[in-house]
């Protein structure tokens, strides 16, 4: 036999021999990255309350030194609205002891509290405009009705108490308990607009302890004042029933009728005028 021949593998061209039985150098990391790091999380979330409470002590104290310079005295007073029943001189006068304040320290609700306790106002607004003026919006009271025989009653119900009553005999008069205000406007309304087209206004509407409802009627167009007992419901029936037979039958006689009791379920019955004496005619006496 041949001697086997052992042939020398070559490495290949630019390639470096591994030696045999040797380990891989392994790269060693920084000693930067072996460290811990810095947790700065914390230092920021303090960080931030700490600039704010500074902030807003800063703040304070420049506004502090600065007031004196942007606080002036009130030296204009604007009153806005329709007023019919009160003078500006008249509000001028009610607030006059807040008007001594500055812009800044001015009471604007107690002003508006004072304002609202006169008859007269509604609703009042106030407020500031710079530098040193206070504008006051007022609403005034809207009378619809005398309650009693001394109170008015504005478009919302509410009863209030102006000085002068004698002026406003002309308005209708309505009476109740105290706490019915709103119930006896809100009916007065809706009576008042079913006469309206008989040429009827309401002269005197008033509910009683018990619940019963009186209605009197305005001497006009259509006659002489009736009175229309009414009772204690169902009256926008009962006032129907009323228009109803008013235009079949007593129109032609309102002038004799003195009151008509709608408290029937199905009918109404009618008071009548006592007839006027007859006035007898004096002779005429010829004098020479």
């Amino acid at each position: 036999m041949q001697g086997a021949s052992l042939r020398h593998q070559q490495p290949a061209p630019g390639r470096k021999p591994v030696p045999r039985g040797a380990s891989r150098m392994v790269a060693k990391e920084p000693m930067s990255a072996r460290l811990p790091k810095a947790n700065f999380g914390f230092l920021k979330s303090l960080l931030w309350p700490v600039l704010l409470v500074a902030l807003g002590f800063g703040t304070y104290e420049g506004a502090q030194r600065l007031l004196p310079y942007a606080d002036r005295p009130i030296t204009k007073i604007a009153v806005q609205g329709d007023l019919s029943y009160i003078s500006q001189q008249a509000v001028q006068q009610r607030i006059a002891p807040y008007v001594a304040a500055s812009f800044f320290t001015v009471d604007l609700a107690s002003m508006r509290t004072e304002l609202e306790k006169m008859p007269w106002i509604a609703h009042a607004e106030v407020r500031r405009v710079w530098p040193d003026q206070v504008v006051i919006r007022l609403e005034e009271q809207l009378p619809v009705a005398r309650w009693g025989d001394e109170a008015l009653l504005n478009n919302q119900g509410q009863a209030f108490t102006p000085r002068e009553l004698a002026n406003y005999e002309h308005l209708p008069q309505l009476f109740g308990p105290q706490r019915a205000q709103q119930q006896v406007m809100q009916q007065y309304q809706v009576l008042s607009q079913m006469l309206r087209p008989l040429g009827f206004s309401i002269a005197r509407l008033e509910l009683r302890e018990r619940g019963s409802w009186f209605l009197t009627t305005g001497a006009g167009s259509a006659g002489p004042g009736i009175e229309l007992l009414l009772g204690r419901d169902h009256l926008v029936e009962k006032m129907r029933r009323f228009i109803a037979i008013y235009e079949k039958t007593l129109k032609e006689q309102i002038t004799n009728i003195a009151r008509i009791d709608l408290r029937y379920a199905n009918g109404l019955a009618v008071g009548w005028r006592d007839p006027a004496a007859p006035t007898t005619a004096q002779p005429a006496v010829a004098k020479n």
